[in-house]
């Protein structure tokens, strides 16, 4: 049964992206056209911002499917982790147009070039449209990658916000020079995103603990239950951001001899840690007498 709600919660979240993806995509080849036209690095600006998300969302799609597969002998945890990749690639073509857009940016203000304030204001409100559209389809999506993707769009929201405002102020005022300090603000904004992204991501390839897992919580719950003696040997770690793992000993108190005995206590302690939030728990229970073998 959690098989296929997984599956379901997959295919919902393909569907989320999808739509996101040709309504951006076709927006951004327009954006890249306009911003040509109008003679404004902002509009660029947001165009690259816009071919990013377009780039990380067909990423996206491409590993939510992938990252679905089940596990096999090559990969025995499965898929999950291929999620991360999209993340990473995606990082490093923003990098690339934001540098390209700065530079663009910096050669303005040495010889301002005047944008077409109207033709600014016209995407600008287009833009918060799509954007507002797109981000209230990816709300509701749960995935690391769905919850990367609506940020996106909020980020694209404010950007275009700004845009807004800052064409309004050049349709009465003469100041070319606000456009390539937006569209510097804008690539800033977008380097910021990138450093945070290759953060997390590599905190999930490093084994870092889980950002939503307290592992003190964990151990006091296992030391709590009835017949445990003592933890060691815990180790938590994350497949994606979302599919929690933990191994650990625990060492049972000398009442614990049967097999049923022994089966229970693990029932009773990998029910709490899935309450916990750990997807996979594996738990061996030793007794005092038995040495513990490896490293714990």
């Amino acid at each position: 049964m959690a098989h296929s709600h997984e599956h379901n919660h997959h295919n919902h979240g393909g569907e989320n992206i999808k739509a996101a993806f040709i309504i951006n995509f076709a927006f951004c080849i327009l954006e890249f056209i306009g911003g040509f036209f109008i003679n404004s690095v902002a509009i660029i600006s947001n165009a690259l911002h816009d071919l990013g998300d377009s780039i990380s969302l067909l990423m996206a799609l491409y590993f939510q499917k992938v990252s679905g597969k089940k596990r096999d002998s090559k990969y025995s945890y499965g898929y999950r982790r291929f999620s991360l990749l999209g993340a990473l690639i995606n990082s490093a073509i923003l990098l690339i147009g934001s540098i390209f857009i700065i530079i663009e940016s910096i050669k303005r203000f040495s010889e301002p070039v005047v944008p077409q304030a109207k033709g600014m204001i016209l995407f600008a409100i287009i833009g918060l449209a799509v954007n507002l559209v797109a981000l209230l389809r990816l709300r509701k999506g749960s995935s690391m990658n769905e919850r990367v993707v609506s940020l996106h769009f909020l980020e694209d929201i404010l950007g275009w916000a700004t845009v807004l405002v800052s064409a309004i102020v050049m349709l009465f005022f003469n100041i070319p020079i606000l456009d390539p300090i937006l569209s510097i603000a804008i690539a800033g904004f977008i380097l910021l995103n990138i450093y945070k992204n290759i953060n997390s991501s590599f905190k999930v390839i490093l084994q870092g603990t889980p950002e939503n897992i307290d592992e003190g919580k964990i151990q006091k719950t296992i030391l709590k239950t009835e017949g445990v003696i003592d933890v060691h040997d815990l180790h938590i770690w994350t497949m994606d951001g979302e599919y929690n793992i933990l191994t650990a000993h625990v060492v049972a108190d000398e009442h614990i001899q049967t097999l049923e005995q022994t089966d229970a206590l693990k029932a009773g302690i990998k029910e709490k840690l899935i309450a916990l939030g750990i997807n996979h728990p594996t738990i061996e229970i030793e007794h005092t007498d038995s040495l513990c073998e490896g490293d714990c």
